[in-house]
């Protein structure tokens, strides 16, 4: 049994009668125990039957009849994830500062969500039933952090003891499971030999686990208490790069793929040229930040091809550190396109420390910081990664309205690509949002 949260307007299931509230029991019979069941029961359907139940009223069936590929209009009750267990050297949680909000401090460790929605798992602490539900229902692609499969290394990195992994590796590929795994590179635990020794284990299950992603460490000035660790270092990165190129041309030469990938901060910190956009083949790891700047390049090139004069003066544009250059490049040729100045601002980030350059991890007072002596023009443009998922929300509580009233004019959500800016500035060139001048 699961709990509709909510029935989209105009969707079949409105038409139908289904409420909010109530609880969907069965569909074509298969009872449905959680969320995966749910999507697993209405994809790739055109017609469902469905046992509903409403409070204390007796169950009742709802037939639905969909074109193929619509959203019949249910969004089931999301579950609380299932919690890590670990306590990884690593680990983004246990750097935060004491004072966020309390979801910040949720460690999820659950194979449904990896299955959804490709978040990474360790597989630390999954279960033989959980195995085997994987296994029975083709819960396929999941996303593993591997970070390596010496035994006594792993569990260092994971900071207890855990199920060894290569027969969990081997269990799930032999029952025709896809995996994409990723190694998160922490300098004199698994690199040098233990990372080459991790790629060669993992590369021996191609194709069932598909791809490998090499991801440097993350670290913030709050690591009290927690194991020293250094920052991957320019040497490590490039010898690292060297090392995933070599095994990329002995699998393109071997299976006619590459198998392990870099993370684009490897590049960026080896001061090296990226590879072009089809070597990363089925982009499987875009997420992981893995040809995410090859491929803003390449949707780049397609906005400039459309770019058409706008009545716009000047815009300001967030970004990290890490990724300032790129976007200076672009926002300048955009620029020059829609003759308009596109002013691009890299964000210091004093509250994890300026080891961290993403621009995800930027918060609301950094950014009212860096215009301390900058004019913003006519707008600021703020992407969208820096946002709790589906609120205005900054890592530091600080909302879109806080910064507008700071600055006095429109501060606008943007999807973090090149799509993403063009359509702000003709938003603004429409008059869409109100644009105040100082």
């Amino acid at each position: 049994m699961i709990n509709v949260e909510q029935v989209i307007a105009g969707s079949v299931a409105e038409e139908a009668g289904i409420l909010a509230g109530d609880q969907l029991l069965a569909v074509d019979q298969r009872p449905i125990d959680d969320i995966v069941d749910f999507f697993i029961a209405l994809q790739q359907q055109t017609k469902a039957n469905l046992l509903v139940q409403r409070g204390g009223e007796p169950p009742f069936e709802v037939f639905l009849e969909f074109e193929e590929d619509e959203d019949p209009g249910l969004v089931p009750e999301h579950p609380e994830p299932a919690r890590c267990g670990n306590s990884c050297i690593f680990c983004f949680v246990h750097q935060l500062p004491k004072g966020l909000r309390r979801t910040l401090y949720v460690k999820d460790e659950d194979y449904r969500f990896s299955w959804l929605y490709g978040s990474y798992i360790t597989l630390g602490n999954i279960t033989e039933h959980q195995l085997q539900r994987i296994i029975r229902d083709q819960l396929s692609p999941l996303y593993i952090s591997v970070h390596a499969t010496d035994e006594e290394v792993r569990c260092r990195l994971l900071g207890k003891q855990v199920t060894p992994i290569r027969p969990l590796l081997q269990h799930l590929t032999a029952a025709g499971i896809e995996l994409h795994t990723q190694i998160v590179l922490c300098p004199g635990f698994n690199d040098g030999e233990v990372l080459q020794r991790t790629i060669a284990d993992l590369s021996f299950f191609w194709p069932q686990i598909a791809s490998l992603a090499i991801v440097p460490i993350g670290l913030t000035r709050y690591r009290e208490h927690l194991p020293g660790i250094e920052p991957v270092s320019f040497a490590l990165a490039a010898s690292t790069l060297d090392l995933i190129e070599t095994i990329q041309k002995q699998q393109l030469a071997a299976t006619g793929r590459r198998f392990v990938f870099a993370a684009d901060e490897l590049y960026l910190r080896a001061a090296r040229d990226f590879p072009p956009l089809d070597s990363y083949e089925d982009l499987w790891q875009l997420e992981n930040g893995v040809g995410m700047v090859p491929f803003f390049r390449q949707e780049a090139e397609e906005v400039l091809l459309e770019a058409i004069p706008l009545n716009l003066r000047k815009i300001s544009l967030v970004t990290g550190q890490s990724f300032v250059a790129e976007l200076e490049k672009f926002a300048q040729r955009l620029g020059t396109r829609v003759g308009c100045e596109l002013q691009v601002v890299a964000v210091d980030n004093h509250f994890f420390g300026q080891s961290v350059t993403v621009t995800g991890l930027l918060t609301g007072a950094d950014i009212i910081a860096a215009f301390a002596d900058i004019d913003p023009g006519e707008a600021l443009f703020i992407p969208d990664v820096l946002f709790n998922e589906g609120e205005d929300l900054l890592l530091d509580d600080k909302r879109i309205e806080d910064l507008e009233l700071h600055f006095k004019i429109p501060v606008v959500r943007i999807s973090s690509d090149p799509w993403g800016i063009m359509d702000g500035l003709e938003c603004l060139d429409c008059s869409e949002i109100e644009i105040v001048q100082k």
